[in-house]
């Protein structure tokens, strides 16, 4: 069962990381129901409430900050409500229509397409993609960097306290 529980959390965990990548994946809630599961199958007792305002804390910055950051770079530069719409279905199906490139064009293409649709010129457009673009990669390096120190305090903790 020891094995069962390691692999369980340690799948969540990579899921976890990979979900800061693709947003189909639950990232930060995954590592999240990892705490759950290794409590299940080992205990409960490591944790204490500190363990657990801190990691929620980290959850709900993880949820603001990536609002907020994905919508300040297209702000920033011009786009609107539509190019993020238009971008977030682009990171999604893009893997899948292109696989070698398709994170990295189907968010472009897709806040491309936004901007023409919303009437803007193809220059103008380049430009909220940009901007949506940096918003988006940087979304990415906040979350994984949070998710990663999600996963580091569970491992002092389970380890040290």
């Amino acid at each position: 069962m020891e094995i069962l529980g390691w692999s369980l959390v340690i799948i969540l965990f990579i899921v976890g990381i990979a979900g800061a990548i693709y947003p189909v994946l639950p990232g930060a809630l995954a590592i999240y129901f990892g705490f759950f599961v290794y409590g299940w199958f080992f205990s409960f007792a490591e944790y204490n409430v500190f363990f657990w305002i801190i990691q929620t804390l980290i959850v709900i910055v993880l949820f603001v900050a990536d609002y907020i950051v994905g919508a300040y770079g297209t702000k920033k530069f011009g786009g609107t409500k539509l190019t993020v719409i238009l971008s977030t279905i682009g990171l999604i199906i893009g893997p899948f229509v292109i696989p070698a490139f398709g994170l990295i064009l189907g968010p472009l293409i897709g806040a491309i397409l936004g901007e023409l649709i919303s009437g803007k010129d193809f220059q103008q457009s380049l430009k909220a993609a940009w901007g949506t673009m940096l918003g988006l990669f940087t979304s990415m390096v906040v979350k994984i960097i949070l998710q990663i120190a999600m996963i580091v305090i569970f491992f002092i903790w389970i380890f040290v306290f």
